[in-house]
C-alpha cells in the first residue's frame, strides 16, 4: 500500500497525460482548468487505495479513478452556474471565467469523457463499473435537486436532510470505493460492504463539513466561516436547533434564516449562539461520530487484511477530526 499523497500524485499525473486540450479550445480549456483547480482528490484516491486494500494494482484503476474525479468536477461546474458562484478553490469559476453557455456544455462533455473512460476495462468489469456509475449520477442529480427544493421549504425534516446528503455526497464516495473493488476482482459481497463504508464516511464527512462551516477556523477551512449561515442553508445543524431551542429562540432563529443583512457577521455570531446553546453543535459532533462509527462496523465484514482495516480505520479518523 502507498500513502494518500502518492496516489493523488498518481492521479495527477495520469490526469495530465490523459485530458488534454484540444480543438474546439473553448470547449476543453474550461475542463483542463477546472480538473487542475487542485482539491483534496479524495474520491480517486479510496478508489486507488481499495484497490490495493483487495489485492489488485492501483495502476489498473486509474482510469476509473479519474472518471470519478471527472465527474465529480463535471458536477460542480453545473453547480457553481446553478449558484451563480463567483468562485471555486479560490479560483474564478468556469461560467465567470468563460460564460454560461460554455460551462453547460464543458461540464456535459466532461460527463461524457468519464465515461468513456471505463471502455478500458474488459467487458465484464465495464458492464459493472457502468451500471454503478449511472445508478451513482442519476442519485447525485436528484441529490441537488433535493437540496434546490429545501431553498424554497420551511418545512424540511432531519431525514430529508439526511438523504439529501446521502445523494448529493455519500454515494459517491461509496461509489469510488466500490469501484476499486470491482476492479480488484473483489467479491459481491465485499464490494458492496465497501460501498456501504464509503457512503457512511461521506455522510460523516457532510455533517463535518456542515459544523466546520460554522465552527471552523477560518485560517484552515479554506472557505467563508458562516457561509452557510448568510446564505440561509437548512443545514443539519440548523434543523437540529429548531429541534432543541426554546419557542423564542426557534422564532429568532427562523427570523434570521430570512435575513440578507450588508453586514452579516452579528447574524452569524448570534445564530451560532443558538446552534450552542439549544445542544445542535454538540448533537452534530455525535451524529458524525455515530456515522462514522457505522462505517468502522462495516470493516469486520470485509475480506481483507488486518492492515487494510487499520489504514481504513485510520482514514475515518482522520476525516472525522479534520479541520479543512
Amino acid at each position: 500500500m502507498h500513502s494518500i499523497e502518492y496516489y493523488r500524485q498518481a492521479i495527477l499525473d495520469h490526469l495530465e497525460a490523459t485530458i488534454t486540450t484540444s480543438e474546439p479550445t473553448n470547449l476543453y480549456e474550461p475542463i483542463t482548468y477546472i480538473l487542475q483547480l487542485g482539491g483534496k482528490r479524495l474520491r480517486p484516491v479510496l478508489t486507488l487505495l481499495t484497490t490495493e486494500i483487495f489485492g489488485g494494482n492501483y495502476k489498473k484503476a486509474l482510469n476509473a479513478a479519474l472518471a470519478v474525479e471527472v465527474f465529480h468536477n463535471f458536477s460542480l461546474v453545473h453547480d457553481d452556474i446553478m449558484d451563480d458562484a463567483p468562485l471555486r478553490r479560490g479560483k474564478v469559476t468556469v461560467h465567470e471565467k468563460w460564460d454560461v453557455n460554455t460551462g453547460i456544455l464543458s461540464g456535459d462533455a466532461m460527463l461524457i469523457l468519464a465515461y468513456q473512460l471505463f471502455e478500458a476495462y474488459e467487458p465484464e468489469t465495464f458492464r459493472k463499473l457502468a451500471m454503478l456509475f449511472s445508478k451513482t449520477a442519476i442519485e447525485v442529480c436528484e441529490g441537488q435537486q433535493y437540496d434546490v427544493d429545501f431553498e424554497t421549504r420551511d418545512d424540511v425534516t432531519i431525514p430529508e436532510y439526511l438523504k439529501m446528503i446521502e445523494y448529493k455526497t455519500a454515494v459517491l464516495v461509496g461509489a469510488a470505493m466500490k469501484m476499486g473493488g470491482l476492479v480488484a476482482g473483489a467479491s459481491e459481497t465485499d464490494c458492496h460492504a465497501i460501498y456501504d463504508f464509503g457512503k457512511n464516511l461521506g455522510i460523516a464527512f457532510q455533517l463535518q463539513d456542515d459544523y466546520l462551516d460554522a465552527f471552523g477556523d477560518p485560517k484552515t477551512f479554506g472557505k467563508q466561516v458562516g457561509g452557510d449561515i448568510i446564505e440561509n442553508k437548512k443545514t443539519y445543524l440548523y434543523l437540529k436547533a429548531l429541534e432543541g431551542t426554546e419557542d423564542g429562540n426557534k422564532e429568532q432563529l427562523q427570523h434570521l434564516f430570512s435575513l440578507q443583512p450588508d453586514d452579516p457577521s452579528q447574524k452569524v455570531t448570534t445564530v451560532k449562539e443558538i446552534f450552542v446553546s439549544s445542544g445542535a453543535a454538540e448533537r452534530t459532533r455525535q451524529e458524525i461520530e455515530s456515522y462514522t462509527e457505522k462505517a468502522f462496523g462495516v470493516l469486520n465484514q470485509l475480506n481483507i487484511s488486518s492492515e487494510g482495516k487499520t489504514i481504513l480505520e485510520a482514514f475515518g479518523k482522520q476525516l472525522m477530526n479534520r479541520n479543512v
